[in-house]
């Protein structure tokens, strides 16, 4: 191992600032004595803010409310006979509701597995007859209904809780304000400890089938303390949440921290709201994948494009400056004369772009999937800093992030303190500390895979070191990030492509990009009979729309043992094989990906034209 590197930290910014309340991890050992003690501390403020659908007006739940809830749910859960270790899945969209389910588990010791709603009802089956979840919780008898109906026998499931229904309801589902009592019971002491399992999280790694992720009470305790220490949050901030709580980032950034720092949680309606939301509570802070700031991006680029020419000479004059004003706030430059017009650039320019975010965002934290360097260099040089951060769910999930005082938009930032760093073998970014996972649930084979003996854990990312701040170089193994944050691998779903006969050779695209897509060389033979079948003319246009959908149609069922994520939505066909001669492919047939995709430039930007 390369550990010749000395690891940087920025300033402590917890230690002895008078503005804040946060609970440190000797002050709350568990999750639950996190929440329990922001209560006792903070009582009559407001903890949540959330939109109540059936008087369509904003409610706000102060901590000592959200206690009363959270012990409604120790008691409904108690009764059901189940014991510490036990596991209980979340499949509810984000809110209080997931809050006091999940507070309520902890303190009794239970595990929590959380579950992503947009996901494919057979994913979820999976992951509930894997983990062996005793309770599940899901918002409708349909989804219910539609996970029951999967192959997983999930035996182990004896309880299923439902937020709402139309109907009478079978003999083991119950309607959640029937089965949660009208009070609750206050418990003096949780059942947990710091080491013990907290949650189960699965993640799709490099397989089809999903792996779950131990983490224990301790692992993110330590992690929510360590951003704090790097970002540290105010208890007058008031933070939207957009991002399912089901992922690691938002879990523990967006949640546990926002409990240790004392603030306010906003959630949001949903990502369609996301702008109404952002303007009518004009939140301070945000934690984002760079998805959402690249629509910001476009929204503004365009507005600039489509208006007068002293518009965009204004605009541009502005980012110009604002990026000169960011340098030497940064340390990286030195004073200008332009700096003087800054305070009417931003008056007349900077800050009317960012009241569209809600004007009060004093940053965004990123993480997920790499920030387009221009997105990043536009919102930081106009008045908020996108600052971002790289972890892995194995890791609680944060390893390192940008700071205000340190940001170098062309990095990952500056690792956390506790979390320990280096380069291994061919440059692989090697990481051990506090945070790291327990291992894999009931696969041992993949934690030996992914952990060395002395508690590293390979993150499969190739990385250098910059003055201090990391970078990402390459992926050891070929995986794909979408824009969304998640990581699917291309290589499993070529190969289960590849096996229908009328897919000769493939290559999955959408690397940065909001889905996947897919280039296709078809098998001659296989194609004159998929026109016969389909009553196709044999010279019809591969790439004719009507084409594309039978084409995707017939390849749906080779992708149905991958996540809802990873699925094809546009591909691109040819009869062309890609040959050793145009140098596509090695003399042992391996895909030469970057040729590929240099040749299929054009073909591949109109897959995702719009979008």
């Amino acid at each position: 191992m390369n550990e010749n590197q000395a690891t940087v930290y920025p300033p402590d910014g917890i230690s002895g600032n008078p503005h804040l309340d946060v609970i440190a991890p000797d002050q709350a050992r568990t999750l639950d004595q996190l929440f329990r003690e922001r209560v006792r501390r903070s009582a009559d403020r407001v903890a949540y803010t959330e939109f109540d659908s059936s008087s369509k007006t904003w409610v706000d739940r102060t901590w000592a409310e959200m206690a009363e809830e959270v012990e409604r749910w120790q008691i409904a859960l108690n009764e059901l006979n189940i014991e510490k270790g036990d596991r209980v899945a979340i499949h509810i969209p984000n809110g209080t509701l997931w809050v006091a389910c999940d507070q309520a588990c902890l303190r009794l010791g239970l595990v929590v597995v959380p579950l992503y709603v947009e996901d494919r009802a057979d994913n979820a089956s999976y992951v509930l007859e894997n983990s062996g979840a005793r309770v599940l919780v899901t918002e409708t008898l349909k989804e219910w209904q539609a996970i029951e109906q999967c192959e997983e026998t999930l035996v182990g499931l004896t309880t299923i809780v439902v937020l709402k229904a139309a109907k009478a309801l079978p003999v083991n589902v119950h309607l959640l304000q029937e089965w949660l009592p009208a009070k609750g019971a206050h418990l003096e002491r949780g059942l947990s400890e710091a080491d013990d399992l907290a949650s189960i999280v699965y993640t799709s790694g490099t397989t089809g089938r999903p792996k779950g992720v131990m983490l224990s009470h301790h692992n993110m305790l330590s992690n929510a303390y360590a951003g704090l220490r790097s970002v540290p949050i105010r208890p007058d901030d008031v933070a939207l949440s957009f991002l399912p709580l089901s992922h690691t980032f938002e879990r523990t950034i967006g949640y546990y921290v926002d409990i240790m720092a004392g603030c306010r949680t906003v959630y949001n309606r949903s990502v369609k709201k996301l702008l109404k939301d952002l303007q009518f509570h004009r939140p301070t802070t945000i934690i984002a994948v760079p998805r959402i700031f690249e629509r910001f991006y476009s929204r503004v680029m365009q507005s600039i494009a489509d208006g007068s020419s002293a518009k965009r000479f204004l605009f541009d004059w502005t980012v110009s400056v604002g990026w000169k004003r960011f340098q030497t706030m940064q340390g990286r430059a030195s004073w200008s004369p332009a700096l003087l017009l800054w305070p009417l650039l931003d008056k007349f320019v900077a800050s009317k772009i960012r009241a569209i975010l809600g004007g009060k965002l004093r940053f965004a934290v990123i993480g997920g999937a790499p920030l387009p360097y221009d997105v990043g260099r536009l919102f930081t040089s106009l008045g908020l800093p996108l600052m971002q951060g790289y972890g892995l769910t194995e890791s609680s999930p944060v390893i390192s992030v940008n700071t205000e005082e340190f940001n170098r938009l062309d990095t990952i930032g500056l690792p956390l303190r506790g979390v320990e760093v280096c380069i291994g073998e061919d440059d692989e970014l090697l990481v051990r500390g506090d945070n790291i996972m327990l291992g894999y649930w009931q696969n041992d084979e993949a934690t030996a895979a992914t952990m060395t003996t002395d508690g590293w854990l390979k993150t499969g990312d190739k990385a250098c070191f910059d003055e201090g701040f990391l970078k990402i170089t390459g992926r050891l193994k070929d995986i794909m990030v979408l824009a969304t944050g998640e990581k699917v691998p291309p290589a499993d779903m070529e190969q289960a492509l590849v096996s229908d006969p009328i897919v000769r050779q493939v290559m999955i695209v959408g690397e940065g990009k909001p889905y996947l897509s897919a280039l296709l060389v078809l098998e001659p033979h296989a194609w004159k009979a998929f026109c016969r079948a389909n009553k196709l003319a044999s010279d019809v246009d591969l790439n004719e729309e009507k084409v594309e959908q039978l084409i995707l149609g017939q390849l749906t069922d080779n992708l149905k043992e991958f996540p809802g994520y990873a699925q094809i939505r546009r591909i691109h066909s040819t009869l062309k094989k890609w040959g050793i001669e145009e140098d596509l492919i090695t003399p042992t047939l391996k895909l030469k990906r970057l040729k590929v995709a240099e040749r299929y430039a054009a073909e591949i930007e109109g897959l995702y034209e719009g979008h």
